[in-house]
């Protein structure tokens, strides 16, 4: 059920203190509660205005494939990616392939995703894709990344090992984010290891996570991008209530003390990192990849 627009700004985090440069790296404004132009400004309005500066709007079916286009039409600081999510997978026929295929050539379209493997929600969620269709799902998703050009983005939910194992038997294209990075040390370790980005959401700053905390001081600062997954994910000590894209400078004080640096050179370091995976144009001196 979605949640309107009223309530989330009821039920909302208050604006942190500013920080810039950001980029949300992935966000879900649909699902956020815009519907239109105007819905969609407010929210990239009420972000930047805490330094968040640009956002990655994510598919995760066909109708909010379309949408997702669409929004990042109505506003210069919006962009997207394209994809059916694992869950989503078994409706992934020639017809949606064709559609997919004809959006991520879009120019605003910077990313194919979220694809992945989701293995915590099959026998929990009716009409869930079972693993074996998102296998196939996720190997066509590795495949039209590689052909289009554009990172792959990627949902991983208890699933290190399978997504690792069809990333090697396929392939993976030349940029790979992991979004919403939530697994341990070891994994962290593997990815980095293999040159793909780490992007942490409000996750990082959950006093029960503990495996992902160790993980982030292993990520190097030329891998690493921040999200919000809005509106899911909000960060402590706000955790439950609605999430958009402002509350990311949250995240990034929290991972800045997890790592002991300062939160804007965090806040560049993303920033340059994103517009150089997500090929945006350069916005000043302060976008440097790795810069910390």
């Amino acid at each position: 059920m979605r949640v309107s627009s009223d309530r989330r700004q009821r039920d909302a985090p208050p604006a942190p203190e500013p920080l810039a440069p950001l980029i949300d790296a992935h966000t879900h404004l649909d699902a956020c509660g815009a519907r239109d132009a105007a819905g969609v400004r407010a929210i990239v309005d009420r972000a930047a205005a805490v330094g968040v500066g640009a956002v990655v709007t994510i598919a995760d079916d066909l109708d909010s494939a379309r949408w997702v286009t669409h929004a990042a039409e109505w506003d210069e600081r919006v962009y997207a990616a394209v994809a059916l999510h694992p869950t989503r997978a078994d409706a992934l026929d020639d017809a949606a392939r064709a559609e997919i295929e004809r959006l991520v050539t879009h120019p605003r379209v910077v990313a194919v995703g979220e694809t992945g493997l989701d293995l915590y929600w099959p026998g929990r969620l009716d009409g869930c894709a079972p693993p074996e269709v998102q296998r196939e799902a996720f190997a066509w998703h590795i495949d039209l990344a590689k052909r289009c050009g554009k990172p792959l983005m990627i949902h991983n939910r208890e699933a290190d090992d399978e997504v690792l194992d069809v990333l090697a038997s396929e392939g993976a294209p030349d940029a790979v984010i992991f979004h919403c990075f939530s697994s341990d040390a070891a994994m962290a370790r593997r990815c980095v290891d293999a040159g793909w980005l780490l992007s942490l959401s409000g996750t990082v700053s959950f006093r029960n996570a503990r495996a992902l905390r160790e993980a982030v001081p292993l990520i190097p600062s030329d891998q690493l991008l921040v999200e919000t997954d809005a509106p899911f994910l909000t960060p402590h000590p706000y955790r439950g209530r609605a999430n958009e894209p402002f509350c990311l400078p949250y995240t990034v004080r929290a991972i800045a003390e997890l790592v002991g640096r300062r939160p804007d050179d965090v806040a560049r370091a993303t920033t340059g990192n994103a517009r150089l995976v997500y090929g945006m144009p350069a916005a000043g001196a302060d976008s440097h990849p790795g810069d910390i």
